[in-house]
């Protein structure tokens, strides 16, 4: 599927007034080699420990994007390398961290679409702690497991229904 998220937006007037149609706040830099990318959203809710992260990249993410809700924080990754690869062989379209990444340089080879706040070069936790599919919200949107999500250059959006 091929894209640009203006036009989508331009030809989904209604979606906006009627709020079925949303658009992330700037505030991610690009970091995977895939700069376009979209797919059905997998919520993920945790802080600081990626462990649910991993055990969600394990399994099939084709035509998915994982939405991970990190709490913004600044204090370390949620991503690496060696997680961008397991998602890349499983298929996933992309993933939204709201927090940091590593690696960046070697993710920036892979063919998966990746976006976050920043970088860091500090691992995370590994405790198990966290939620899946639940809708997390930041950016000044809610991210439902199941809708949308269309990310190009130009920035995010996320959808009820997929766009056309």
């Amino acid at each position: 599927m091929t894209f640009k998220t203006p036009d989508l937006l331009d030809n989904n007037e209604a979606g906006i007034r009627n709020g079925s149609v949303r658009v992330v706040s700037p505030m991610f830099r690009p970091y995977g080699g895939r700069p376009v990318f979209s797919g059905q959203i997998v919520t993920l809710k945790l802080f600081e420990d990626n462990s649910l992260v991993r055990e969600a990249l394990a399994a099939d993410g084709h035509g998915k994007v994982l939405v991970i809700d990190g709490g913004g924080s600044l204090r370390c990754a949620l991503v690496g390398d060696q997680l961008a690869i397991l998602a890349n062989a499983n298929g996933w379209e992309g993933i939204v961290v709201y927090g940091c990444i590593r690696d960046s340089g070697d993710i920036g080879g892979i063919d998966l679409g990746l976006r976050a706040l920043d970088t860091h070069p500090l691992k995370s936790v590994k405790k198990g702690a966290g939620d899946r599919d639940l809708a997390v919200i930041f950016g000044g949107v809610t991210f439902r497991p199941g809708e949308w999500i269309y990310v190009d250059g130009d920035g995010i959006v996320v959808s009820e229904q997929p766009l056309t």
